[in-house]
């Protein structure tokens, strides 16, 4: 079984947890895990790895370093050639990659992924898919809302992701909806 290891480092949000396999080629992250109202990164990261210790790589440092950098408003596009997807379905796979390519500053609704899929009735499939999305930032899930504009869930809790959209410059109405013309 191949060595799985973690970090956690803080950021405006609390703590972030980094959990990755050790391969002989580069380093796979396998889950990013989200301080929230409800829970720490730290515990999650017990409950959810108990059998990973802490670890040093160069690469995961790095990213740990692009998450931070990410969450103060700058500007970082991430990749997903280092995450490891063999862990979720074919549809949420389908799911990931789309709502990777939400541009920064614009958002989309679980039903505009679905129909981009070509499934327009799999709307509630799509929220339940990036409800667990294992790469929460990197994949970026604050990006996705309701069709009615309002936000949804968010690992992080609906303030992180407001102060995400925010940090992004995605205006709110005055009832807290997301201004329609920032729709991807």
């Amino acid at each position: 079984m191949p060595d799985i290891l973690h970090i956690l480092f803080p950021t405006p949000f609390g703590k972030i947890g980094l959990v990755w396999m050790e391969t002989a080629e580069k380093p796979k992250l396998c889950r990013v895990i989200l301080s929230s109202e409800k829970q720490k990164a730290e515990r999650l990261l017990g409950e959810s790895f108990p059998w990973s210790r802490p670890g040093l790589s160069v690469v995961m440092e790095a990213l740990a370093a692009r998450i931070s950098e990410f969450l103060r408003g700058e500007d970082v596009a991430f990749e997903m050639d280092r995450l490891q997807l063999d862990g979720c379905s074919l549809f949420q796979q389908q799911v990931l990659h789309i709502e990777h390519g939400v541009p920064r500053g614009r958002v989309t609704s679980y039903r505009r992924i679905a129909e981009k899929m070509s499934r327009p009735r799999s709307a509630r499939a799509v929220g339940r898919a990036l409800a667990g999305n294992p790469f929460p930032i990197l994949v970026p899930c604050h990006r996705a809302i309701r069709s009615d504009g309002t936000l949804g869930g968010f690992q992080g809790g609906q303030a992180m992701k407001r102060a995400l959209l925010t940090l992004e410059g995605i205006e709110f109405s005055s009832d807290g909806k997301v201004v329609s013309p920032s729709f991807f």
